[in-house]
């Protein structure tokens, strides 16, 4: 009996609302009933869903766990389920698939992209790596499992600086994708044979320094909490360090790092400058702070694109499954190793 088989007639009706257009799969409402739906599907299934920060709020609130790409595929290579749902974009689900390659993963739309991911593809990575033959190639788990299987060593927003510090200072460093968290990882290390992919994520890029400036100087009493591929990272510094914000309160911080300062936090209101899915999992480790946006358009439309009618297509149809070959899997899967023993990778972009 497959999982249709066994479906109500409330459930049969729910999904034959769902319809399918350019931005994605529309039709259902992320209700109580569709996330009751959603559980008793996962079960049927002996799935489990891990759903990204970014997300929806609803699809957030129905997984079994949330947080940042990396430690989202790490709990999957040690889930008992044999089927992972990742509700994130889809360079995400390959890093699931790569660290469990005898699992079945599923990823609810499988056109949901990213920007900072499509920044570098293989072929412009093996033509840079030619350039510089004898570099150190350091990629931000940010990357397509191909990019990977090129890639010496991985890296999160959290250990970037950790990562390049381990490098022979005589040796050169390809950085990719990210020009920010680049800027950031060659502020703190000094290093001057440091060569940084201009790649970014269009959604961090696009908050700028001057709302961000214009915001921390409208806030004067909030603490600061900016991701590293915000292009006004650079920005939150130079306001701290020209003394207009008290340089304690502007904090640059991975996804999870925010989590632990949000938890650790004395503050009444906090400016947050990353996509504006951060807000609920802040809000919710951290119910007596205002946590506010630095730009509350910062919104990623592919990771919007995990829809509740998309999640229950998925657990209905199967689909999409994620494939990555072995040679590439395995490829990868050293460099993300590699990061591993240097240091904990923490909270993961």
């Amino acid at each position: 009996m497959t999982v249709l088989d066994r479906m109500d007639g409330w459930a049969t009706r729910l999904a034959a609302q769902i319809s399918d257009g350019p931005d994605g799969y529309s039709g259902v409402a992320g209700d109580q009933q569709w996330a009751d739906e959603i559980r008793r599907l996962l079960d049927l299934r002996g799935a489990t869903l891990l759903a990204h920060n970014y997300q929806l709020p609803a699809i957030q609130d129905v997984a079994d766990h949330v947080g940042d790409s990396l430690a989202l595929s790490r709990i999957a290579a040690e889930a008992p389920e044999d089927t992972i749902i990742f509700a994130g974009v889809h360079f995400m689900a390959e890093t699931a698939k790569i660290l469990s390659p005898e699992k079945t993963v599923l990823i609810p739309d499988q056109r949901a992209g990213c920007s900072l991911a499509d920044s570098i593809t293989a072929d412009e990575l093996r033509e840079w790596k030619s350039e510089f033959p004898d570099a150190v190639v350091v990629s931000y788990v940010n990357t397509t499992a191909a990019v990977k299987a090129l890639t010496d060593i991985c890296c999160t927003s959290s250990n970037a600086v950790e990562v390049v510090a381990s490098i022979p200072e005589d040796r050169e460093v390809l950085f990719c994708p990210d020009q920010f968290l680049g800027a950031h990882v060659k502020r703190e290390t000094g290093r001057k044979n440091l060569h940084i992919c201009a790649g970014e994520c269009h959604v961090h890029a696009g908050i700028n320094g001057d709302e961000l400036a214009a915001q921390a100087r409208s806030h004067p009493d909030a603490e600061l909490f900016v991701h590293p591929e915000c292009g006004c990272a650079t920005s939150a510094l130079y306001l701290a360090g020209e003394g207009s914000f008290p340089e304690d309160r502007v904090k640059i911080l991975s996804t999870g790092g925010m989590l632990d300062a949000a938890r650790e936090s004395n503050a009444r209101q906090v400016l947050v400058a990353t996509e504006i899915g951060m807000l609920h999992q802040l809000r919710r480790a951290a119910p007596e702070i205002d946590f506010q946006a630095v730009n509350d358009r910062a919104s990623c439309k592919y990771m919007k694109m995990i829809t509740p009618a998309a999640l229950l297509r998925c657990l209905v149809e199967e689909a999409d499954e994620v494939h990555v070959d072995l040679e590439t899997a395995a490829l990868a899967q050293r460099s993300v190793q590699r990061m591993i023993e240097i240091g904990q990778p923490g909270g993961g972009e």
